[in-house]
């Protein structure tokens, strides 16, 4: 079984992946559908990996969103023709990076 911190890790690398593909802007996400793609698989990886940490370890950290990050990945996976591809852009943008940050905040 992977450990909390192997975990933590999945999300902190992902979140780089996103980063080093990420278009400058909306338009060069929105017409580019490999980036997209890409993005949404590396946002489903993170929401796995939030999933399987263990309830006592998300329970230590409040202040990280393990909820909606974990939803994300229900909502991409379950929902994958209905996603609204400026919100998946304002999320990389956004939430992303306060993710990481929080998380580089705890590292293990």
């Amino acid at each position: 079984m992977r450990s909390d911190r192997v975990r933590i890790e999945d999300i902190l690398d992902a979140a780089e992946k996103i980063g080093t593909r990420l278009a400058d802007s909306f338009e060069g996400f929105y017409s580019d559908e490999m980036l997209q793609v890409w993005v949404i698989h590396y946002l489903q990886v993170i929401g796995e990996a939030a999933r399987a940490l263990s309830p006592s370890f998300r329970e230590q950290h409040p202040s990280i969103p393990w909820q909606k990050t974990i939803a994300l990945r229900n909502i991409l996976i379950h929902e994958y023709f209905g996603i609204d591809m400026s919100q998946v852009w304002t999320m990389t943008r956004e939430d992303l990076p306060r993710l990481v940050e929080e998380l580089r905040k705890i590292r293990l």
